[in-house]
């Protein structure tokens, strides 16, 4: 008996809160679109000469992905860094780390860079980080 009433019940109340139109026009707001949209047509020029270094150049040799791996768990483990910094690209390639993307300020990316001369040497880090315009 129980089922019926469910079996019921359920469609009829789900019809009720679905047809009204109150329910659909004041729970949905209006999405607004930005007044203009990013253009990273020179970043992306930037990136596709051969001489920059992308996240496609890093190497797979075991030392490489090991320092990589373990300078991305320093910077990540880091809680004062923003999460752009998080997120910066770090791409190792016969034991020299490149460092590249956007962080919040420039004593962000001295830690960073401190952070990956510490575990790689200090002449083996070439530091591209942007400070992140607001």
């Amino acid at each position: 008996m129980w089922k019926k009433t469910l079996m019921f019940s359920v469609p009829v109340l789900l019809g009720i809160g679905l047809c009204n139109p109150v329910f659909a026009r004041d729970n949905y707001p209006t999405l607004r679109l930005a007044q203009s949209q990013p253009d990273n047509t020179g970043r992306n020029e930037r990136d596709q000469s051969s001489a920059t270094v992308t996240p496609e150049d890093q190497s797979s040799k075991p030392a490489d992905v090991e320092l990589t791996r373990r300078i991305r768990e320093a910077v990540v483990a880091d809680q004062s860094l923003s999460t752009n910094a998080h997120n910066i690209k770090i791409i190792t390639i016969n034991g020299r780390v490149t460092l590249r993307g956007p962080v919040a300020s420039d004593k962000e990316r001295a830690k960073i860079v401190a952070t990956a001369e510490h575990l790689a040497g200090t002449t083996k880090v070439d530091s591209h980080l942007e400070i992140a315009h607001k």
